[in-house]
């Protein structure tokens, strides 16, 4: 008597709802990120070495630049 009572009023399912709703909005920001990324890296292969150079970069360390990997010897210039 006393389980009926209490669910009587609830949803059975409101995480498993919730839940997928959040896993989406998740996959929606994860593939905006990733699209994100990759403009950046695309505009900094369009640059010359020079200009690349000027940032503090090499044209090898775009990728780790993007995506926050950088190195010891690249944050010392940051």
């Amino acid at each position: 008597m006393n389980t009926i009572s209490q669910t009587a009023g609830r949803s059975l399912r409101p995480s498993s709802t919730n839940g997928f709703f959040s896993t989406l909005v998740n996959a929606a920001y994860a593939l905006f990120d990733r699209l994100e990324h990759r403009t950046a890296v695309k505009t900094l292969n369009e640059l010359d070495d020079r200009a690349l150079r000027d940032i503090g970069i090499t044209r090898s360390q775009i990728e780790d630049a993007v995506y926050g990997q950088f190195k010891a010897e690249l944050t010392r210039y940051l």
